[in-house]
C-alpha cells in the first residue's frame, strides 16, 4: 500500500525515475525551454526551482550539492558538422543562472499549456520554460470579498441607515438650539420691561 507516499509514479521505477528528472533538469538548464507532458513538467519543475535556490546561494558546499542531485553533464553544441563542449550543466546554472534570480524569491519556471496531443496516446503537451532576467513579478491578487450572511447583510444595512440618520438629527438640534436661546431671551426681556414699568409705577 501507498500511503501518505507523496510524487507521481509516471509508470516507472523509482530509479528510472530519477533517471527522468535528471535528464530533464538537464536539458532544462542547457536549452532553458523544453516540450514535454504535462505530468512529467509538474514533477520537474520543483525539483529545478530547488536547484536554481542553491545556485542563487553561490557557494561551494552548495555546488556540491546540487552535483549529489543533478549530476555535471558537458553542454555540447555542433559547429561546423564537429562537437564542440561549451561549458557543464552545472556550470551553467550557477555562473548564469543562479545570479539572473538574485532578485527573485522562487517562481522562476513557468508551464505553457500547448493545443497538440502527443501520438500515440493523445498525452497532453507543455512548454516547460525558465524565465527571462527581465520577465515582471507575479502582481499580488486582491482578495476577494468575504460573503456575508443575510441577517449579517441586514444589521450593515441598519447600521448604515442609523449612521446616516444622526448627522441630519444633530444638524436639526443644532438648528434649533438659537431658537431655544432666543425664545429664553424673550422673557428676560419683558421682565425687564416689566420691572422698569413697575419702578415707573413706583
Amino acid at each position: 500500500m501507498r500511503h501518505r507516499v507523496a510524487g507521481r509514479e509516471l509508470s516507472r521505477t523509482s530509479a528510472h525515475r530519477v533517471a527522468l528528472r535528471r535528464n530533464l533538469a538537464q536539458s532544462l538548464i542547457e536549452h532553458e525551454t523544453i516540450s514535454t507532458t504535462i505530468q512529467k513538467a509538474k514533477e520537474v519543475k520543483p525539483f529545478v526551482e530547488r536547484l536554481i535556490t542553491l545556485a542563487r546561494k553561490g557557494s561551494l558546499q552548495y555546488r556540491r550539492r546540487a552535483i549529489s542531485l543533478l549530476g555535471n553533464r558537458k553542454i555540447v553544441a555542433v559547429e561546423d558538422g564537429e562537437p564542440v563542449e561549451k561549458g557543464t550543466v552545472i556550470g551553467k546554472l550557477f555562473s548564469e543562472l543562479g545570479p539572473r534570480y538574485l532578485d527573485r524569491q522562487g517562481g522562476y519556471t513557468r508551464i505553457i499549456r500547448l493545443p497538440l496531443r502527443r501520438l500515440g496516446d493523445k498525452g497532453e503537451l507543455v512548454l516547460l520554460q525558465l524565465l527571462g532576467k527581465d520577465e515582471p513579478l507575479k502582481k499580488e491578487k486582491k482578495k476577494p470579498a468575504k460573503k456575508r450572511s443575510r441577517r449579517k447583510s441586514k444589521a450593515a444595512a441598519a447600521a448604515a441607515a442609523e449612521a446616516a440618520e444622526t448627522p441630519a438629527e444633530s444638524a436639526a438640534e443644532a438648528a434649533a438650539e438659537p431658537a431655544g436661546e432666543s425664545e429664553e431671551g424673550a422673557p428676560a426681556e419683558e421682565k425687564s420691561e416689566t420691572g422698569g414699568s413697575e419702578q415707573e409705577s413706583k
